[in-house]
């Protein structure tokens, strides 16, 4: 079973499990502020789950790629959505401030 590291956490799923569905059943910090509220509840649209992923996971979709290149995203970050990912590995997660995550801080719990 694959081993995601978050927020100082570790939490095992299934491979090929929904990166975002894990860490929302682990109560683990994916959105920043407002955001925890007020989110696309993963349809990959609004953007606020973006996180830098290290590890094996799934190629980014076409809604991913398009929703990266709006502001307040930087393609060029190398962020991913956790909603479309999927898990093909150990993974190491980190999200960062801002409500889009797209800070340069790394948050550690939620704020």
């Amino acid at each position: 079973m694959p081993t995601i590291q978050f927020a100082g956490k570790s939490v095992e799923c299934l491979q090929g499990a929904n990166l975002r569905s894990v860490l929302l059943r682990a109560r683990l910090p994916l959105y920043n502020g407002a955001a925890r509220a007020l989110h696309c509840r993963g349809l990959g649209s609004c953007g606020t789950c973006a996180v830098q992923i290290e590890g094996a996971v799934s190629e980014p979709t076409a809604m991913e790629k398009v929703r990266l290149r709006v502001p307040p995203h930087d393609r060029q970050r190398g962020l991913r959505l956790a909603c479309p990912v999927s898990v093909r590995g150990d993974l190491r997660v980190t999200k960062y401030d801002g409500l889009f995550g797209q800070g340069d801080a790394a948050v550690s719990r939620p704020q």
